[in-house]
């Protein structure tokens, strides 16, 4: 058997970089620790289901996409609605559990950018996945520019 000894890396390693940068290469890590307990724990001790849900942006050079996941929640019951630069996606669930019945309501309101050709705006909602699509406007998309040699 062969025995490796771990050391600690020395903080001499992390002092030239704290010089040069001015910055410690540690900050933010406290308020990331608490970003994550507060968001892990946010539930607890309150409803199951919270009044807001995740949602996911991406974009490519035609179109910015917002994909939300709504796990139980039927197509008739969501309402998506585009108002001054501000997408809102409202949606109600129905919890049945024996005799009584609950209905839970999300919410999410996202700031878009103003390329976005609002006109054209479309929504999907597939398997418990809504996916909306904001079509960027013509004169904001990326265009290839040659260089000519004088």
């Amino acid at each position: 058997m062969h025995v490796i000894r771990y050391t600690y890396p020395a903080t001499r390693s992390l002092t030239p970089a704290f010089r040069v940068s001015g910055r410690s290469p540690w900050s933010g890590l406290e308020s990331e620790m608490d970003r994550l307990y507060e968001s892990a724990l946010s539930g607890f001790g309150m409803n199951p289901v919270a009044s807001s849900f995740p949602v996911d942006l991406y974009e490519d050079k035609n179109a910015t996409y917002v994909r939300a996941e709504l796990p139980g929640v039927e197509r008739k019951d969501i309402a998506v609605e585009m108002v001054e630069g501000a997408l809102t996606i409202q949606a109600a669930r129905k919890d049945q559990s024996g005799d009584s019945e609950q209905t839970f309501s999300l919410s999410r309101s996202i700031t878009i950018p103003n390329e976005v050709a609002s006109d054209k705006v479309t929504a999907a909602y597939e398997n418990g996945v809504l996916t909306v699509t904001l079509p960027k406007q013509e004169e904001s998309k990326p265009r290839k520019i040659t260089i000519s040699v004088n």
